[in-house]
């Protein structure tokens, strides 16, 4: 089983690798292909579209051959766009081979999640795999400009088929899908997972843990820099925390939801007050340590949710359990595409962008609102 949870944990790494490895070196990438910085970020944008498309049919592929064949197919998918972005530096071909990454890393980190859940993971696992996932991008931030002097432009797709290539080695070498028994749709249920009202406060919770955190660590240093009156190394440090502290709570939820169940929502219910709190913070901005303060707020809130929102959806149906978390999953996307240039245009009013924040912690307060019940974030009693 650690051999599996391993080549499932390569997986996510892989996936997040791709979310943050072009921004790394985002002026470069602009110089080298004669565009603005805008259009380097399309080149996210398109990943990020894919993406969000093949969630639930990437779930459905899970579910009938497996996640680790998906996961396989997942990495070669990637490396593929990779192979076509190092052909030239020719904008219209990056935004065509990110949106190829796009529908890799889609595929990619549904069936990881899956493999590890099928492999006999446990919440703790699962909340493991979310965390490395996460910090993918931490790495790629860290480790593509090492590599820019002697790459070039080509240093974030270079190092991207390397980590695909190293994730592929593993999950090839790893236990090969276990038979998974036909579970029978229960009376009621519909047939399609969007039909489902009960992911719904499932799909609400996660879009807030982790959309709204995207949302959030795309904008804070530039929040900072104009309301607290700090560089852009200090701003940037702040806003780190939003999700390097996610590497961590992730597995701590998932923690949580394996020996102290009982306490899950309560948990789950802090940890998004914690994100209001924390955004409420980043607006006040002064004096500095609150808004350091705020930014540890939303690690809570960028991590405890994951492996009960994941682990509720793939238990809320078991004849499913790859496409439901696919759609509780995509729900994230949907927030992190529309959320991220709307409180951009906040920061051409007056207030310099807190306008867009305190739209971001009513979204908070509003997932609480809609906190799923302990059922619906996979506690189960003893004999079930």
């Amino acid at each position: 089983m650690r051999l599996a949870v391993a080549a499932g944990c390569a997986v996510g790494f892989a996936t997040g690798w791709n979310i943050a490895n072009v921004g790394a070196i985002a002026s470069d990438t602009a110089a080298a292909y004669g565009v603005s910085l805008a259009v380097v970020g399309v080149f996210t944008t398109a990943l990020f579209v894919t993406h969000l498309a093949v969630q639930i049919p990437g779930g459905r592929a899970s579910d009938r051959y497996g996640a680790r064949r998906a996961g396989l197919a997942a990495l070669v998918v990637i490396m593929a766009g990779d192979a076509l972005a190092l052909i030239a530096p020719a904008p219209a071909l990056a935004i065509c081979a990110r949106a190829v990454t796009g529908v890799g890393t889609g595929l990619a980190f549904i069936s990881g999640s899956a493999y590890v859940r099928a492999s006999g993971g446990s919440p703790f696992a699962q909340g493991l795999y979310g965390g490395i996932g996460l910090g993918g991008g931490g790495a790629a931030l860290a480790v593509v400009p090492a590599f820019e002097g002697a790459l070039g432009w080509r240093s974030p797709y270079w190092t991207s088929a390397v980590v695909a290539a190293g994730a592929l080695v593993l999950l090839a070498a790893a236990p090969g899908d276990q038979a998974r028994e036909g579970a029978v749709r229960q009376e009621g249920v519909p047939r399609g997972v969007l039909r489902d009202n009960r992911l719904y406060r499932l799909a609400v919770l996660y879009a807030a843990s982790l959309g709204l955190s995207l949302v959030v660590a795309n904008w804070v240093v530039e929040l900072l820099e104009r309301t607290a009156g700090v560089g852009k190394h200090t701003a940037g440090v702040v806003g780190s925390l939003v999700l390097l502290l996610g590497v961590i709570t992730r597995p701590l939820g998932g923690w949580i939801l394996r020996e102290r169940p009982a306490r899950v929502r309560l948990a789950v219910g802090a940890s998004l007050a914690a994100g209001a709190l924390g955004t409420a913070a980043l607006v006040a901005g002064k004096p500095l340590w609150l808004a350091g303060l705020g930014g540890a707020l939303l690690g809570l809130a960028a991590g405890i949710p994951f492996a009960p929102a994941f682990t509720g959806a793939a238990l809320a149906r078991p004849d499913a359990p790859a496409a439901a978390v696919g759609m509780v999953n995509g729900a994230a996307s949907v927030v992190a595409l529309v959320g991220t240039p709307l409180v951009g245009l906040t920061f051409s009013l007056p207030g310099d962008g807190r306008a867009g924040f305190a739209a971001v912690m009513v979204l908070w307060l509003v997932a609480l609102a809609l906190l799923p019940s302990r059922r619906d974030l996979g506690v189960r009693p003893a004999r079930e």
